[in-house]
C-alpha cells in the first residue's frame, strides 16, 4: 500500500478513489472480442498522432547522443574523488533495452493472449514507449548541461597515468576522445533511470493487473509489485559499485524514471488500487459504448414489435364499434 499512497500524493497522480466517477464496478466482461485482427486497426489509426511523436521522440534521443556535453573546470585538487578504477560495466548498454523495454512488451503479450484485449497490449506498449523516450530525453539532456566527471575521470583523461594540467590547473586530457566525452555524462545515471522508467512501469501495470491494493491482504501480491523495483534498484547499485557514477546521479536518475513511469501509465490506466485498474481507460470506454449500442438496438427491436400489435389493438376495436 505504501507504493500506491506515495503516488497517489502527487497531483498528477489523478483523484482519489473516492472522487473519481462512480460508474460501479466493472466486471471483467467482453474480453476476447476485441482483438488485434477485429479492432487493432482502428486502435492504431486513432493513435497515429501518438505514434507519430513517438518517432520523432525516438530521432531527438539519437540527436542527442551526437552532441558533446559541458566540459567542466576539473582541476587538480579534484582529481582525489575522480581517481577510481576504469572497470568494465557490470550490466552492459546493451541490456538495458532488454529488461526495461523487451521484458515488459513480452509480458503484455502474455496478459493479451490470456484476456485478448487489444486495448490493454496496444496502450500498455504505447505507454512504456513514451516512458522510456521522455526518460531518455530528459537525462541525455541533464547529462549535456551538466557535464558532470564520473569518478573513474581520471583513468579516462590520463590512461598512462601522466598527468597534464593547463595554466589555470585545469586538465588537460590526452586519452581517447570518446572516453573523454562519456566521462563528462555522470549526472544523472542513464542505466538508473531508463531501469526505473521501464521497470516502474511493468511494477505498476503488475500491480493493476494483480489487483495488489483491493483490500484482500494478499500480501504474496506485493512480492510481484516489488520484483521489478527491486531489479532497478540492483541496477543503480551496480553503476556506483563500478565507480561511473557517484550516489547521487544513481539517486537522481531513480526520481526521474519513476516520475516519468507514473505519469505515462496514468495517461491509459487508472490508479492501480482502483476497482478498474486492471485495465485501461479504453477498454472500459469500448464496453461502455457497445452495452449503449446493445440498449438501443433492443429498444428499437421492442417499439418494431409494439407497433404492430397496437395497429391490431386499433382494427379489433374499430371493427367491434362498428357491429
Amino acid at each position: 500500500m505504501v507504493f500506491g499512497s506515495f503516488f497517489s500524493s502527487l497531483k498528477f497522480w489523478g483523484n482519489s478513489q473516492e472522487q473519481e466517477p462512480q460508474r460501479g464496478r466493472m466486471q471483467e466482461i467482453d474480453l476476447g472480442i476485441h482483438t488485434i485482427r477485429s479492432h487493432g486497426g482502428s486502435v492504431a489509426s486513432k493513435h497515429k498522432h501518438d505514434w507519430i511523436i513517438l518517432v520523432i521522440l525516438v530521432a531527438i534521443e539519437i540527436g542527442l547522443q551526437l552532441i558533446s556535453p559541458f566540459y567542466r573546470y576539473v582541476g587538480r585538487d579534484m582529481m582525489t574523488d575522480l581517481k577510481y578504477p576504469f572497470n568494465d560495466n557490470t550490466v552492459p548498454v546493451w541490456s538495458v533495452p532488454i529488461y526495461a523495454v523487451l521484458l515488459p512488451i513480452i509480458i503484455f503479450v502474455c496478459f493479451y493472449m490470456k484476456r485478448t484485449c487489444v486495448y490493454d497490449l496496444h496502450h500498455s506498449i504505447l505507454g512504456l514507449l513514451f516512458t522510456v523516450l521522455i526518460t531518455g530525453i530528459i537525462t541525455d539532456s541533464i547529462k549535456l548541461a551538466t557535464g558532470r566527471p564520473r569518478p573513474n575521470f581520471y583513468w579516462r583523461c590520463f590512461p598512462d597515468g601522466k598527468e597534464v594540467y593547463n595554466a589555470l590547473g585545469g586538465v588537460i586530457c590526452h586519452g581517447k576522445p570518446g572516453e573523454v566525452k562519456e566521462g563528462h555524462k555522470s549526472f544523472p545515471s542513464g542505466h538508473t533511470s531508463w531501469s526505473f522508467a521501464g521497470l516502474g512501469y511493468l511494477s505498476l501495470y503488475l500491480s493493476g493487473k494483480v489487483k495488489a491494493f483491493n483490500r484482500e491482504g494478499h500480501v504474496a501480491k506485493l512480492c510481484i509489485v516489488f520484483a521489478p523495483l527491486l531489479a532497478a534498484c540492483l541496477v543503480g547499485i551496480s553503476r556506483v559499485d563500478d565507480y561511473w557514477h557517484h550516489w547521487q546521479d544513481v539517486f537522481a536518475g531513480a526520481l526521474i524514471g519513476l516520475f516519468v513511469a507514473a505519469f505515462c501509465y496514468r495517461q491509459f490506466y487508472p490508479n492501480p488500487y482502483h476497482e478498474e485498474g486492471w485495465g485501461p481507460y479504453a477498454y472500459f470506454r469500448a464496453v461502455q459504448e457497445r452495452g449503449q449500442a446493445q440498449n438501443g438496438d433492443a429498444l428499437r427491436t421492442m417499439s418494431l414489435q409494439v407497433e404492430p400489435t397496437s395497429l391490431e389493438n386499433m382494427e379489433s376495436g374499430t371493427s367491434s364499434v362498428r357491429r
